[in-house]
Order: C-alpha cells, then sequence, then structure tokens
C-alpha cells in the first residue's frame, strides 16, 4: 500500500460563533485494487471558537474584513497555505447565511481557500448531512440496525438528519435556533429579533418591542413552542408544523419512513453541546450570557419529551459540522479517471443535470447533452451501468459520441459523467473515439454520487481529483 499526506480544511460561519479546524488524512493506494481512499485524518489545528463578526448590532451584514483577519490568522496558525489544501469545505449557517452579503462572504473564502473546498451559503441539506457525519456517524456504524436521529442546534437553525449504518437516508431543516431573539446578555431585555423571531412573539401574543423585558412565563411560551415544532419533526407526526406560522418555520420537510423503530438521538451544534453539558451534570452557564436563547433552550429540550429515548454523545458537539466537512466534503475519483483536458481543472459550480444509462433512448441522450450544451459553464451527468460489461460500455459510448458530435460542443465545454464502477478510462476511450474527438470530456469513477446539484472538481492530483457536492436533495 502506497500513501501521502493531504490537507483538509472546515470553517463554520454560524449564527453566533465561527470556527475552523485543519487536519492531515492519509491518501492511500491499495496494490491490489489500485483503488484510492482518504483515510486517518488527524487534526492539526483546531481555533477557539469566536463570535461571528457581524458590522453593528443588528447583525444584518457580515463585517466581511474581520472575517478575513480571521481566515488569515486561522491559516497561520495552522501553517498552512492555501495551495497546500487538498479538500474540505466552509459553509455559511443560520442567521448568517441571511445575510445581505453572505454571497460575499462566500466569494471572499472561494478567493482565500481557492481550488479544493466547497464554499457556500444557505445549504440546509448539507449542513444536516455534515453535522450527522461530524456528530454520529461513527457511532452509527457501530449499530448498522438501529436508526440514529441528528440534531443539529445553532443560533438560526436545526438541522435533521436521520441515518443508519453511518449513511445519511434523509434530511430536514427547520429554522429553530437561539439568535431569533436577542437580549442585552444576562437579562430578558430585548434587544434584537429576526423576521421570523417577530412572527414567533406575535403568533403567541407577546407584544414586547425592542428595548422590553420578557417574563419569564413568556419565555417558557416561546420555547414549548420550539419544542413542539422540534417534536412534530421528529416523530413524522406533523401537528403545529401545518399551521401557516410552522409551515414558515419548516425549511426542509424531515420525512421519516413508515415502520422505522423509534431512532436513537444526537445533539450537535451550539445548543446541542449545552444540552450534552446539562446532561452531564457540569454547571449551566448564566441566563442568556451569550444574549440569546441557548442555555434556556437546551434546559427545555432536557425537560421535553424528545429526551425520552436513549441519547447519544455526539463526537464533535459544537463543532460537528466544521468537523463533517473536514472529513466528508470531498470525496476522491477512482485512479482510472479519464481526463482529456487537465489544463482547465478545476472546476465550480457545475450542475448535476440528470442521469442517463446504456438504456436511454437515443432522444434521452440527446436531450440530456442538450441540457449541459446550454449550460454555460458545463454540466454532470450521473452514468448507470447495468452489466458493466465492454459492449455496453462500446455501446453506450458510441451513442454518447454521436450526439455530441451533433451538438457542436465546443472543445473547452465540461462535460463530466460519473460512474460508480473503475471503468472511467474505457468509457471515456469510446465517447471521444480513443481521443480523435476533441471535446473536454471528463470521466470520474468509483464515485458514489450523492442526489445533489452541483458538483466541484479541484486540480489533478497524483492520477485523482478531489470531488465535492452541494446543494444536497432532501
Amino acid at each position: 500500500m502506497r500513501s501521502r499526506l493531504v490537507t483538509l480544511i472546515g470553517l463554520d460561519f454560524g449564527s453566533t460563533t465561527c470556527s475552523a479546524v485543519v487536519a492531515e488524512a492519509r491518501l492511500t493506494e491499495h496494490c491490489a485494487t489500485g483503488r484510492r481512499e482518504l483515510e486517518q485524518a488527524v487534526t492539526r489545528y483546531r481555533s477557539t471558537l469566536v463570535m461571528t463578526p457581524f458590522v453593528g448590532q443588528t447583525e444584518d451584514v457580515l463585517d466581511l474584513e474581520a472575517v478575513d483577519q480571521l481566515i488569515e490568522g486561522w491559516l497561520r496558525a495552522a501553517e498552512v497555505k492555501p495551495d497546500e489544501l487538498f479538500g474540505g469545505g466552509a459553509l455559511i449557517t443560520g442567521l448568517a447565511a441571511g445575510t445581505a452579503n453572505a454571497t460575499q462572504l462566500t466569494a471572499l473564502l472561494r478567493k482565500r481557500l481557492q481550488d479544493a473546498v466547497i464554499a457556500t451559503a444557505s445549504d440546509p441539506c448539507l449542513e444536516s448531512f455534515v453535522a450527522f457525519m461530524g456528530s454520529c456517524a461513527k457511532a452509527s456504524g457501530k449499530e448498522p440496525q438501529t436508526p440514529f436521529l441528528n440534531l443539529d442546534i445553532g443560533g438560526g437553525t436545526t438541522n435533521l438528519a436521520l441515518g443508519m449504518n453511518g449513511e445519511v437516508l434523509r434530511t430536514g431543516c427547520l429554522q429553530i435556533g437561539a439568535r431569533h431573539l436577542r437580549f442585552a446578555p444576562g437579562t430578558l431585555r430585548l434587544t434584537g429579533a429576526s423576521p421570523l423571531g417577530r412572527r414567533q412573539l406575535q403568533y403567541l401574543g407577546i407584544a414586547k418591542e425592542l428595548g422590553e423585558t420578557l417574563r419569564l412565563a413568556e419565555i417558557e411560551c416561546l420555547l414549548d413552542y420550539y419544542v413542539t415544532l422540534l417534536h412534530s419533526a421528529c416523530t413524522g407526526q406533523r401537528g403545529e408544523l401545518q399551521t401557516a406560522l410552522g409551515q414558515q418555520f419548516e425549511q426542509v420537510e424531515l420525512r421519516i419512513p413508515e415502520g422505522l423503530p423509534p431512532p436513537k438521538l444526537a445533539f450537535s451544534g451550539g445548543v446541542g453541546a449545552l444540552i450534552h453539558a446539562r446532561l452531564a451534570g457540569d454547571t449551566q452557564p448564566p441566563s442568556t450570557c451569550y444574549g440569546d436563547l441557548g442555555p434556556h433552550l437546551a434546559e427545555r429540550i432536557v425537560r421535553s419529551p424528545l429526551l425520552h429515548g436513549e441519547i447519544v454523545q455526539s463526537e464533535h458537539a459544537g463543532r460537528a459540522t466544521v468537523y463533517g466537512l473536514l472529513e466528508h466534503a470531498t470525496v476522491i475519483s477512482g485512479s482510472t479517471l479519464f481526463v482529456s483536458r487537465p489544463e482547465l481543472l478545476p472546476l465550480r459550480d457545475l450542475p448535476i443535470l440528470g442521469s442517463i444509462s446504456s438504456q436511454s433512448s437515443p432522444i434521452a441522450l440527446h436531450d440530456a447533452l442538450l441540457l449541459l450544451r446550454r449550460s454555460p459553464g458545463g454540466g454532470a451527468l450521473r452514468v448507470r451501468l447495468f452489466t458493466a460489461g465492454l459492449h455496453e460500455l462500446r455501446t453506450l459510448g458510441v451513442r454518447l459520441q454521436e450526439s455530441i458530435r451533433a451538438l457542436h460542443f465546443p472543445p473547452t465545454h465540461p462535460i463530466v459523467l460519473l460512474l460508480a464502477e473503475n471503468l472511467g478510462k474505457v468509457l471515456g476511450a469510446y465517447v471521444t473515439g480513443f481521443s480523435a474527438l476533441n471535446i473536454n470530456l471528463l470521466v470520474l469513477d468509483e464515485i458514489s454520487v450523492r442526489s445533489a446539484r452541483f458538483v466541484q472538481l479541484g486540480r489533478l492530483q497524483d492520477q485523482v481529483i478531489p470531488v465535492s457536492f452541494y446543494g444536497l436533495l432532501p
């Protein structure tokens, strides 16, 4: 077995805090099979949790200059340069993702971290996926027949992921978090509210304006409403989620399969970390010490029917998202991939435009490639093989070549084919007529294609390409 070390990074900019983790993983090549994998990620640097920087007190605009300084400091402390990064990801989550300049932060992250890392805002299903992987994937893998449900509760959202045997099955997202209402630290004097927080106050008949102090009974009423929504989502009993306000809180519905045994629960995120501390008997932080309802919400969840089932200790608790990004945002292609124009890598924001197979009709193949031809930056198609034999590969390759010729693809327009089998080089050869057709074709093999809208490809390294999916579907 041959191997080398590569550097991964994960960054999370949330409603309340932000952080970074850098690790080294081993890129191994198994001599018998030729398969390459990322293994044994070991943390090299972990930043402290710091408050996400906003401009002013409204938390409507991110302070990009302060964020840039944070990133610079994290990279310097980790002793890593952007061009040394192999993969990972950066997410803008919760209320931070809804700020007026969240897309500008995404652009800043991409510029800072260059080609290897995905950076995206407001991708709730991806958030749910990586939080599960960072929180309880290993525990789930040890009990393959038991469902696990992870609740990643932060300042603006609760990301839900249901999984078994270490794999995510379903995702969902509720806009429930600690910072929809903000307070002067240590008091119940209201200093800020998100639009959804204001609607919740009105719906519950709590007539308080900024600067006024809420009563404890009113706080309990707010928390009871949150717990009611969480219970509805986790049990599949829609209840309050079917009301007009409940529907506004539900960003993505978690669809729980019928007949599934009650899942074990795991909690992550900032509020999740407070829940675990409360269950461990640790001294609780004072009321609204962070200027939000985090400690109150954690304590209320601990007293709720949600915790009647078995609770799993989250592996990374408050940092589950950033560790999930670090270890699971990037996969690698097989080593027998086909790349006709490696100098045109990396490729960002490629839409995944559908699936094709050897049984697709000529019209279906033409229509799929027509979508890809019309996409300004190119795109990707999933390829399904049935027999994986040479006859099937030759037939599919020739038919794809005919459609590509008919559509007059420019030589630099990216055409990406994604398949699970270790046959990328063979399929690529048939599609290009053994390089007679001048096109920008990439056939990535040994890829387990997630249900995603977009894929990003890094630079070719040691005959493999780092691959990241985002825009995950529920």
